[in-house]
C-alpha cells in the first residue's frame, strides 16, 4: 500500500466518524424534523471545514493563512462543543440503562409514621392497664394487659421490618445514583471535581483528540508531492546526409567534390535541457518538501538573491508543472 494512501484512509475515517457524531448531536439537539436536518447540516459543514482548512491554507501567503487560522479556531470550537453534546447525551443514556438494571424495592407494609402512632397508643393503654389495681383476682385486667403487650410486640416487629425496607430503598437509590454516573468520570470526583464537570471535560477531551487526529491526517494526505528531476543531456542528432559526387563546370575530368545533400528523415525528439542545480529547481524541491513557502520574500531569503530575481523565480514556478 503506498505511503500516501495510509494518511488518506486515516483522515477519511476520522472525518466520517466526526461527521457521524455531528449527525447524532444535531438529531438530539433539534426538536422538529427541519430543525434536526439544519443542525446536522451545520455540524457536518463545520467538521469538514475544521479538518481540511489547515491543509488548504498551507500553500498560500501569511495573510490568507492568518484568516484561515481564525476560521479554523472557530470551527474547532463549534465542532468540539457539538461532539461534547453527543458524549454527554450518550453517557446519560448509558447511565439510565444501568440504573434501570438495579432492582426496585417494593414497600408492602405501612410507613414508620403510622406504626409509631399505633405503638404510642398501645404503650399508653398498656401503661393504664398496668396502673390499675384489683382487690381480688381480675381476669379481664390480666387479659387486657397480655393483649396490649402482644400488640406492642407485633408493632415493634412491624417497625423493624419497615426500617429494613427503608434501608433497602435507600441502598437501591444509592445504587441507581451511582449507576447514572459514568464509572470512569465518577472516579475523578475523588480529586474534588464535580461529576457533571468531569463528564464535560472528558467529552471535550475526546472531541479535541479526534479533531486533532483528523486535521493532522489531512495535512499529511494533502501535502505536495516531492519533485524529482533528472538531468537530461541534449541528444546528439546523427547525420542523415548522403554524400554525392558533383562535377565542376571547369573540368569534367576533375576530381570529384563531395557535396552533402540533405535527405529528409524522421524528426528526432529533442528533450529540453534541465539544469540540476538552478534556482528554480532548488525552490521547487524545497516547496515540494514543505520546507519553503512559494512567496517572493521566502524565495529571496532561501536563495540569498535580489527581490527582482526572487520575483522572476516565483513567476517561473507558476508555469512549472508540479507532480
Amino acid at each position: 500500500m503506498p505511503m500516501r494512501t495510509l494518511p488518506v484512509l486515516l483522515a477519511a475515517t476520522a472525518t466520517v466518524t466526526a461527521a457521524c457524531l455531528s449527525v447524532m448531536a444535531g438529531w438530539q439537539r433539534g426538536g422538529l424534523l427541519p430543525e434536526r436536518v439544519l443542525w446536522i447540516a451545520v455540524g457536518v459543514v463545520l467538521v469538514v471545514a475544521a479538518h481540511v482548512l489547515p491543509a488548504l491554507c498551507r500553500p498560500h501567503g501569511w495573510r490568507l493563512r492568518t484568516l484561515g487560522a481564525a476560521l479554523w479556531v472557530g470551527c474547532m470550537a463549534a465542532t468540539c462543543y457539538g461532539h461534547a453534546v453527543f458524549f454527554l447525551m450518550a453517557q446519560k443514556h448509558a447511565g439510565e440503562l444501568r440504573a434501570a438494571a438495579v432492582p426496585v424495592v417494593t414497600v408492602t407494609g405501612r410507613d414508620l409514621a403510622s406504626i409509631a402512632h399505633d405503638r404510642a397508643d398501645a404503650v399508653t393503654r398498656l401503661a393504664r392497664a398496668t396502673a390499675r389495681r384489683c382487690v381480688e383476682p381480675c381476669t379481664s385486667l390480666r387479659v387486657e394487659r397480655t393483649t396490649l403487650a402482644a400488640k406492642l410486640e407485633a408493632i415493634d416487629a412491624e417497625k423493624a421490618e419497615a426500617i429494613r425496607t427503608e434501608v433497602a430503598q435507600d441502598r437501591a437509590a444509592a445504587a441507581r445514583a451511582a449507576a447514572l454516573a459514568d464509572p470512569v468520570t465518577g472516579a475523578l470526583t475523588a480529586f474534588g471535581v464535580a461529576a457533571p464537570r468531569a463528564e464535560l471535560v472528558t467529552g471535550l477531551a475526546f472531541a479535541a483528540v479526534l479533531e486533532a487526529v483528523a486535521c493532522f491526517a489531512w495535512l499529511l494526505a494533502m501535502r505536495p508531492a516531492a519533485v524529482t528531476q533528472i538531468a537530461v543531456t541534449p541528444v546528439q542528432q546523427g547525420s542523415h546526409a548522403e554524400v554525392v559526387t558533383a562535377v565542376t563546370p571547369e573540368s569534367n575530368a576533375g576530381a570529384p567534390v563531395a557535396m552533402p545533400v540533405a535527405v529528409e528523415s524522421a524528426p528526432v525528439l529533442r528533450l529540453p535541457v534541465v539544469e540540476q542545480h538552478d534556482d528554480v529547481t532548488r525552490v521547487m524541491t524545497a516547496v515540494a518538501a514543505g520546507t519553503l513557502r512559494a512567496t517572493v520574500t521566502e524565495i529571496r531569503k532561501f536563495l540569498g538573491c535580489s527581490q527582482s530575481r526572487a520575483a522572476s523565480v516565483r513567476k517561473q514556478l507558476e508555469t512549472q508543472p508540479i507532480e
